[in-house]
């Protein structure tokens, strides 16, 4: 298990907090450390002691300014936070709650997680799951809700463990999909890997993945409906990566799309549909509603073994953010990466 930060508080501390750092763009692609007070702060109906954010590809994009993130400026970035009400407003949160944020357009609209201290509506709130610590939640974090969201949209669409061909998980190595591979494999599902790391491999084996294909296997433009290969897949890549998923998926099969790390065109064309019944499954975290988050979340408790977890997660300071935001575009990261908001 990845171990607690020096200094990393356990017990709820109530004292003042007269400034805190926090990470900020005041324009796109300068993004720096600054010291915030309660007056900087949102309106909203409850405060929080941020104790942990995360690394996903969208936080990538904003702190370096490579995507068009945030709505307006300047902006603390960070699209997930986790820690312990200081405050509330709200007759459905008390002081000393233990609670997450995933989206609700943190670090887009919203004020995000890469601070020691937040403000947020009530209804962004989601309770710590049983069978997780704070820190574990971040570790799964808006790209591990991703990818439950993804497994639960397959399943809606009929996908069973007991269906007779493989998954494919794109951008395995990446945060969704590495959970993505965790938890199918947990599921029982016959789990194929898309990598274009080879260092990858042990790593993706030991989440679970019954093997490996390279990642130009599926980024070569083939035909526009190729042999059936795959039962379903999780897409984290879009562009040709997606396009060639589809034209090989079997009849009757679905594919959750949620990423566009390669891009966000789709060089398809109807055939798979309408010649093979595939269902291209979208699938958004950010706006999520909160039943399905909810369930989402029990799901992840359930069949996400924390010790897995743990082996796929490392943690890092909040200093370190603006370099591991060029690691993560440029494919350089590996699983979770974890941000300690005291360090």
């Amino acid at each position: 298990m990845p171990e607690v930060a020096p200094g990393r508080q356990t017990e709820l501390d109530t004292a003042d907090v007269s400034s805190f750092p926090a990470l900020i763009v005041r324009e796109p692609g300068a993004a720096s450390l600054e010291q915030l007070s309660d007056d900087d702060l949102p309106e909203g109906d409850v405060t929080i002691d941020v104790q942990w954010s995360t690394l996903n590809y969208k936080d990538g994009l904003s702190v370096t300014g490579k995507g068009k993130i945030a709505r307006s400026f300047p902006m603390v970035c960070g699209a997930d936070l986790a820690g312990v009400v200081a405050s509330s407003n709200s007759a459905d949160w008390k002081p000393g709650d233990e609670v997450l944020v995933n989206g609700w357009g943190l670090s887009e609209t919203h004020p995000g997680g890469y601070t020691q201290r937040q403000r947020v509506k009530a209804s962004m709130l989601t309770r710590k799951p049983e069978g997780f610590t704070l820190q574990q939640t971040m570790a799964v974090g808006t790209a591990g809700l991703t990818s439950m969201l993804c497994v639960l949209a397959l399943e809606d669409a009929g996908l069973t463990p007991d269906i007779d061909g493989e998954v494919v998980v794109t951008g395995a190595a990446g945060g969704v999909g590495s959970v993505a591979v965790a938890v199918l494999a947990k599921l029982g599902y016959s789990v194929v890997a898309s990598t274009g790391r080879t260092s990858e491999h042990d790593y993706l084996t030991s989440l679970g993945a019954s093997r490996i294909i390279e990642r130009d296997e599926l980024a070569t433009a083939g035909r526009p409906l190729d042999k059936e290969k795959w039962a379903a897949g999780v897409d984290t890549v879009g562009s040709q990566t997606l396009a060639t998923l589809l034209a090989q998926t079997r009849y009757g099969g679905s594919v959750a799309a949620c990423g566009l790390a390669g891009g966000n065109d789709l060089p398809t064309t109807v055939l798979p549909f309408i010649l093979r019944g595939v269902s291209l499954l979208g699938v958004d975290s950010v706006m999520c509603p909160a039943p399905r988050r909810d369930e989402a979340w029990r799901r992840l408790a359930a069949d996400l073994s924390t010790d897995l977890l743990d082996t796929m997660t490392t943690v890092e300071p909040m200093t370190k953010v603006p370099e591991l935001a060029e690691a993560i575009l440029a494919g350089q990261t590996r699983g979770r990466v974890v941000i300690d908001t005291s360090a």
